[in-house]
C-alpha cells in the first residue's frame, strides 16, 4: 500500500521524464547522419582563443560517433534536463504535506515515520534509476537503425554516473521537503542549489575532474576509460547524509 502510493504521487513526473529522456535520446542518435554530412561541407576553421579551442574540439567530438553522442548528449541533457526529473521525484508527495486528510490518514497507519519515509525514498530512487537507466539504453539500441554502434558496458557505466550524481539532487529535494510544507520551495531551491553548482564547475572545471556534473556526465570514463570512483563514492555518500537527514526531520516533525 505504501509503495502504491508512492508510485502515484510521482508516477506523471516519472512518466513525463521517461518519455523526454528517451525521445531527446532518440533525437540525437537519429541527427549523427546529418551532423557528419554537414561537417564534411564546412571548410576547415583556425579560430584562436579559448572560444576557438572549444570549437575545435567540439568538431574533433563529432567527427567520431561516441564523441558525438557524449558531447551532445551525456554532457548535456541528462545534466539539464535530468537533474529536473531528480528534483521532482523527491519533491512532494508524503513528507510536503503538512496538513489535509489523506496525510493525517497515512500517518495514523500503523508504521513507523521512517519506514514511511524510507518507501517514500525507495520509490522516487527507483524511478530515477529507471529514467537514468532506461533513457541510457535508447543508445546501444537505436544506433545500428543509422548504421553505428554504441557499447552496452559504456551505456550502462553512464547510467551509473547519471544514476549516483542525481541522487544527490533528489535527495536534497526530499530533505527540503520534509522543512517546508508545499511543493514549490524545494523544488525551486534545489534547481537554485544545481545552477549554482554548475555555476561553480566552469570556474574550477579545469583543476578538479570529480565536480558534480562532471561525475554525472561520466567524463573521466569518456576520456580515460576509468570510472570517477571519488566522485560516486562521494555523491553516495552526500546522499545517505541527506536521507538520514531527512528521516531524522520528518521523525520529530509535529503534524
Amino acid at each position: 500500500m505504501l509503495w502504491y502510493k508512492a508510485w502515484l504521487d510521482t508516477r506523471w513526473r516519472f512518466l513525463a521524464g521517461l518519455l523526454i529522456l528517451a525521445c531527446g535520446a532518440a533525437t540525437i542518435v537519429s541527427t549523427y547522419p546529418k551532423v557528419v554530412e554537414l561537417m564534411a561541407s564546412l571548410p576547415a576553421m583556425d579560430s584562436g582563443g579559448a572560444l576557438g579551442q572549444r570549437i575545435r574540439e567540439a568538431a574533433a567530438l563529432g567527427r567520431e560517433y561516441r564523441g558525438f553522442i557524449w558531447s551532445q548528449w551525456w554532457r548535456q541533457t541528462p545534466t539539464q534536463i535530468g537533474t529536473l526529473f531528480a528534483v521532482l521525484l523527491g519533491t512532494g508527495g508524503l513528507v510536503s504535506q503538512s496538513s489535509g486528510v489523506a496525510t493525517l490518514f497515512t500517518l495514523s497507519l500503523p508504521v513507523s515515520r521512517n519506514r514511511l519515509l524510507a518507501t517514500r525514498a525507495g520509490a522516487g530512487l527507483a524511478e530515477w534509476f529507471a529514467l537514468a537507466l532506461i533513457s541510457s539504453m535508447v543508445i546501444p539500441l537505436l544506433s545500428p537503425a543509422i548504421g553505428q554502434t554504441y557499447s552496452i558496458w559504456s551505456a550502462l557505466v553512464h547510467a551509473l554516473c547519471l544514476f549516483m550524481a542525481g541522487t544527490v539532487f533528489f535527495s536534497l529535494a526530499l530533505l527540503l521537503s520534509t522543512v517546508f510544507s508545499d511543493l514549490w520551495r524545494p523544488l525551486l531551491m534545489g534547481c537554485g542549489v544545481a545552477l549554482a553548482l554548475a555555476s561553480f564547475e566552469m570556474v574550477v572545471r579545469d583543476t578538479w575532474p570529480y565536480t558534480l556534473f562532471r561525475v554525472m556526465s561520466g567524463e573521466l570514463f569518456f576520456r580515460t576509460g576509468r570510472l570517477p570512483w571519488v566522485g560516486l563514492f562521494s555523491s553516495a555518500a552526500i546522499s545517505a547524509a541527506m536521507l538520514y537527514l531527512a528521516a531524522v526531520n520528518f521523525a520529530r516533525r509535529d503534524f
